[in-house]
């Protein structure tokens, strides 16, 4: 048996609490039933309540547009639970048809993942990344996943968009996706690290291959290594919410414009969302640098909706 890891109490404390984002507030009382045996029932609970926005053909079922647009706009774990009851009441261990279930991305599964281990007592966190297990050769494709402290081996990587049977077939996925390898997926600084080194080809890191669209490269990357380092300070934004110097730029051209400056900003923000994650210099980073701090007021770029200024709780 390995030998037990250690986490540091202020640590332990910090990713056991819910975030803004986590907290089921009211709606806590759902919890009362889940099961107590561990991350991967936790996270099949978590898939059996959703189904991604790009799944429907895996299911066989017609997304309706409205859901397929809004869902996903949903920040709040409170509020994707309130859908979820909407549309079937039942106690949150039923597992739900597809027509029921809330239309979400990666982000939700994991924030649902998430919330559910810290409820138990289990210190959890998002981590934004690009995983190398969906589909395209050599791509490494954006995703969240949750991260999860284990007692005897430290922090584990878990996809809970995983926990099914059907989209394991679908990807072929040959890993215990409570354990997913560090190899197969990529934290953002460890890409972002990769990159700047020679070591990674940049147009093999974003939402989809450069013959798909732009969504590719460095200046995605980077946006990752924000939004990585906001989830470790436990701000789990929309992934197409927008601050700082990303902001900046995008607001003076099209957003994908490095200039040196802003480079080494992410080369010092890469060395703290990496795989081992030094606790007290990702808060120090996060609440000292105006550039990647998130404020209370973000810019979302709705894939679907539109541009808009949202503030945040």
């Amino acid at each position: 048996m390995p030998s037990p890891a250690h986490l540091a109490p202020d640590a332990a404390a910090f990713y056991v609490a819910q975030s803004a984002f986590t907290d089921p507030g009211a709606l806590a009382p759902l919890y009362a039933d889940l099961p107590d045996d561990g991350p991967a029932q936790l996270a099949r609970v978590a898939r059996d309540l959703m189904i991604h926005r790009l799944e429907g053909g895996q299911f066989g079922y017609a997304i309706p547009q409205d859901r397929l647009h809004n869902d996903a706009e949903t920040r709040y774990l409170d509020d994707i639970l309130r859908i979820i009851i909407g549309r079937n009441d039942a106690p949150l261990t039923r597992r739900r048809e597809v027509g029921d279930r809330f239309v979400g991305v990666c982000r939700d599964f994991a924030l649902l993942h998430c919330s559910f281990l810290r409820h138990a007592g289990v210190p959890a966190r998002l981590r934004s990344g690009f995983a190398d297990y969906f589909g395209s050769d050599g791509f490494h494709a954006d995703h969240v996943v949750t991260e999860y402290w284990d007692d005897q081996r430290g922090w584990l990587l878990a996809d809970p968009q995983l926990a099914d049977p059907v989209v394991i077939d679908t990807w072929k996925v040959d890993f215990d996706p409570m354990d997913v390898p560090r190899d197969r997926f990529t934290v953002a600084g460890g890409a972002w690290r990769a990159i700047r080194a020679g070591k990674a080809d940049p147009k093999t890191f974003g939402l989809h291959p450069p013959e798909e669209g732009p969504m590719f490269g460095e200046w995605f990357v980077a946006g990752n290594v924000r939004l990585d380092l906001a989830a470790l300070n436990k701000v789990e934004t929309l992934l197409w919410d927008i601050w700082g110097t990303e902001a900046d730029t995008e607001a003076g051209g099209d957003g994908r414009e490095m200039t040196e400056a802003v480079c080494e900003l992410y080369d010092r923000a890469s060395l703290v969302v990496c795989d081992e994650v030094p606790f007290d210099a990702a808060r120090k980073l996060f609440g000292e640098n105006t550039g990647l701090r998130t404020p209370k007021t973000v810019l979302s770029l709705a894939p679907f909706n539109g541009p808009s200024e949202v503030t945040l709780r």
